[in-house]
């Protein structure tokens, strides 16, 4: 009697014996929610709102035969996400289907030199030779410049 002095265990409801409809309502409704927004379609770890390509004057549309996309976290997007080590064997698979393979390598800003250089050797080894494209985006003009009096 100390330990419980207002004895409020007994003055509570006794817990019910069956789930009601309620409970399997919410049991579909939860089990809906994450076959929906669980999907890899819906949520995939592909290029996120963040991603930015670098800003660079001058710059070209070019046609390539393959595309990689780097984030700033490391992550390689190439038909998924691969490692440094699947990456070399999709760039190798990827120079042998076409005569004259052409890679675009699509970095965030963000990107380390070093990630950058790797890839580019790998690229190389691989077949691509001088058909590397670094993508970068025009970057946005002065809006006094280019115009006259």
């Amino acid at each position: 009697m100390i330990t419980r002095p207002l004895d409020l265990a007994s003055k509570l409801r006794p817990e019910p014996r069956t789930f009601d409809a309620l409970f399997f309502v919410n049991a579909g409704l939860l089990v809906l929610f994450f076959q929906l927004f669980g999907s890899r379609f819906v949520l995939s770890p592909g290029l996120g709102v963040d991603f930015r390509l670098p800003e660079m004057p001058g710059t070209e549309l070019i046609a390539t035969t393959s595309t990689i996309s780097i984030k700033n976290s490391g992550q390689i997007f190439a038909d998924g996400l691969l490692n440094m080590e699947q990456l070399r064997g999709w760039l190798k698979a990827e120079a042998r289907k076409t005569k004259h393979p052409s890679l675009l390598v699509r970095m965030s800003a963000g990107v380390p030199v070093s990630v950058q250089n790797d890839i580019v050797s790998a690229a190389r080894e691989a077949g691509f030779g001088a058909n590397i494209v670094l993508a970068a985006e025009e970057s946005p003009r002065d809006a006094s410049a280019g115009r006259g009096p």
